[in-house]
């Protein structure tokens, strides 16, 4: 008989036919396989990454309100609400990304959980908090390089948006760094993989400034 060849992906090659989908990792929904857009820029946080993040925050997302900034395939936010957020609010702009997540809230169930905002992710800080409960966690993983983070930090402070004691994530390349941090904001935890670099802050306060570096 002739003999059986077994192919074998490389590592990270998506099975054939699996298409643009992320995993939860954890929480109520663990192992739940969503589908995101097809979008120019579009990198859902690595599965190890976003294990690592969550590891750093169990003690503070289960009953927290978290803002997925840069929503795009929603893996960090559908994440938080997996794993017991009260409430999250998704901000994308890009259409089919929006369809997408509206699609992966419908497969979830989660209507009540989780809010989906169509929307640019500045201009939506720009309008005011209004009567919103300040945020508990904010994740921020824009496109890498677009100059987006300093901006959103900023808007965030000044807006009011964010509850005393809140974690806010940052991802960038890594080549690109941190922006500069507003007084009071501190890292807690920080990391690199492979051309990613991520974080975790702190915040003690809330000033209308950034601080300028001494060099």
């Amino acid at each position: 008989m002739p003999k059986t060849r077994t192919r074998v992906r490389p590592p990270g090659a998506r099975r054939p036919g699996a298409g643009n989908q992320l995993r939860i990792i954890g929480g109520r929904w663990r192992g739940r396989r969503l589908r995101f857009a097809n979008v120019a820029g579009l990198r859902p946080t690595a599965d190890r990454n976003r294990e690592t993040l969550f590891n750093w925050l169990q003690s503070v997302v289960p009953g927290s309100r978290c803002l997925d900034l840069f929503a795009g395939s929603g893996a960090l936010g559908l994440e938080a609400a997996s794993r017991g957020a009260a409430h999250v609010l998704l901000v994308e702009q890009a259409g089919v990304a929006v369809r997408a997540l509206r699609e992966s809230i419908d497969q979830l169930q989660a209507a009540e959980q989780v809010e989906l905002r169509p929307g640019d992710a500045l201009d939506f800080l720009r309008s005011g908090r209004g009567g919103r409960p300040r945020f508990d966690v904010v994740f921020l993983d824009p496109p890498f390089a677009a100059g987006l983070l300093e901006p959103a930090c900023r808007l965030l402070a000044e807006g009011g948006w964010l509850a005393p004691g809140a974690r806010v994530y940052l991802e960038v390349g890594r080549k690109e760094g941190l922006p500069p941090l507003r007084s009071g904001w501190e890292v807690l935890r920080q990391r690199a993989s492979g051309q990613v670099l991520y974080a975790l802050i702190a915040i003690s306060e809330c000033e209308n400034r950034f601080e300028t570096d001494p060099g």
